[in-house]
């Protein structure tokens, strides 16, 4: 039997050259570089003469191999909906980082928002016996009936980003309500009452608890929400379009003559887009309008002014699905029943420079 190992001077260090080093056959130095079960049954002192003839060579295990035969690959499918999204990167530092630790190798897609691309990518995880999956749902999800087809693969598989009601894929979000609810409440206290609001999609899951949070604490504390300063961005699968959407809708605002002092808007590149808008117009941030947003995306704490957002804990969400998904792959192993998990984390409001007191 000839299991792969590395390279020697260009030539490839097989079992093989590990018995003519040690003087033991292939099968007993099979048997112990693979710790097979027989393997209790040779003597510690031919184990550790095969072992420091294997470290001479240089010999290391074909892992890929040794997976086809124990029928575990030690991979888990990372499928992101669009990579070029910001709120992406620190939710991938937080699962690579985690699956890191736990000796399993991510395979990461990204499917551009395509259903036909989710699909092609879905099987081919599959095919490559992924132990688990995970989903990051960023931006729109299409139109995708994408429970049926991971329910059908009977893996563990968590889902990042969209809050699921089902009994077989776990998720793991941030409380959207709270965190909109906290902008709007912070932009109250600096005695802001004529709010401009930019709205989330209509279809992206996380638009209506968003809007939920703020309508909750207008009711509570009888902040009139003006009509006409509200306005919601449109259907797009491409993210960066929500800076130009953001630019554009501000600019539209602006246009109206409605006064208005600060600004919330659905993300943090719909800020930034708001803030260009509020700038061309001569108005500045936060000294003429506050300006807030939503995720914490790596440049808001860069941008000018730094932005005041809703942090959502992004590389602990990240590191919160892998650990869902290794425990849902040690029940398998374990022939256990692997249970669904649906977390709901809670978001902090950071507070920086784009906003400040009215008085």
């Amino acid at each position: 039997m000839s299991v792969r190992g590395s390279k020697v001077n260009g030539l490839m260090v097989t079992i093989r050259d590990v018995a003519k080093e040690s003087g033991f056959s292939s099968t007993t130095v099979s048997i112990v570089l693979n710790n097979a079960p027989l393997a209790r049954y040779i003597p510690a002192v031919t184990k550790k003469r095969i072992e420091k003839a294997a470290k001479k060579l240089g010999y290391r295990p074909n892992l890929f191999a040794r997976s086809l035969r124990s029928k575990r690959s030690h991979t888990v499918g990372v499928m992101v909906f669009d990579m070029t999204d910001p709120y992406c990167t620190l939710i991938l530092r937080g699962i690579e980082n985690t699956l890191y630790q736990a000796s399993y190798l991510p395979i990461l897609t990204d499917v551009h928002n395509e259903r036909s691309r989710f699909e092609r990518y879905l099987e081919m995880l599959l095919d490559r016996r992924v132990e688990a999956l995970i989903v990051l749902a960023n931006w729109l999800f299409v139109d995708i009936d994408v429970l049926a087809d991971l329910e059908k693969s009977s893996i563990p598989t968590a889902m990042i980003g969209r809050e699921l009601k089902t009994d077989t894929i776990s998720s793991v979000i941030v409380d959207n309500e709270m965190g909109a609810y906290a902008a709007v409440e912070h932009l109250h206290s600096l005695g802001h009452r004529k709010i401009a609001f930019i709205r989330g999609p209509k279809t992206l899951a996380d638009s209506a608890p968003r809007w939920k949070g703020i309508r909750s604490f207008a009711k509570a504390s009888e902040l009139d929400l003006d009509p006409r300063l509200i306005v919601d961005l449109p259907e797009s699968r491409d993210p960066i379009s929500s800076f130009e959407a953001g630019y554009k809708l501000t600019e539209e605002l602006i246009k109206q003559k409605r006064p208005f002092t600060a600004l919330m808007a659905f993300d943090d590149m719909t800020a930034f887009g708001a803030i260009r808008a509020l700038a061309k117009a001569g108005l500045r941030v936060p000294e003429h309008c506050s300006v807030v947003g939503f995720d914490d995306v790596a440049a808001s704490s860069l941008y000018t002014p730094a932005l005041t957002t809703v942090r959502q804990p992004m590389e602990a969400m990240g590191a919160m699905a892998v650990s869902i998904v290794v425990d849902g792959i040690n029940s398998v192993q374990e022939k256990r029943e692997v249970v669904a998990v649906h977390r709901k984390v809670a978001p902090e409001l950071a507070v920086r420079e784009s906003t400040r007191n009215l008085l």
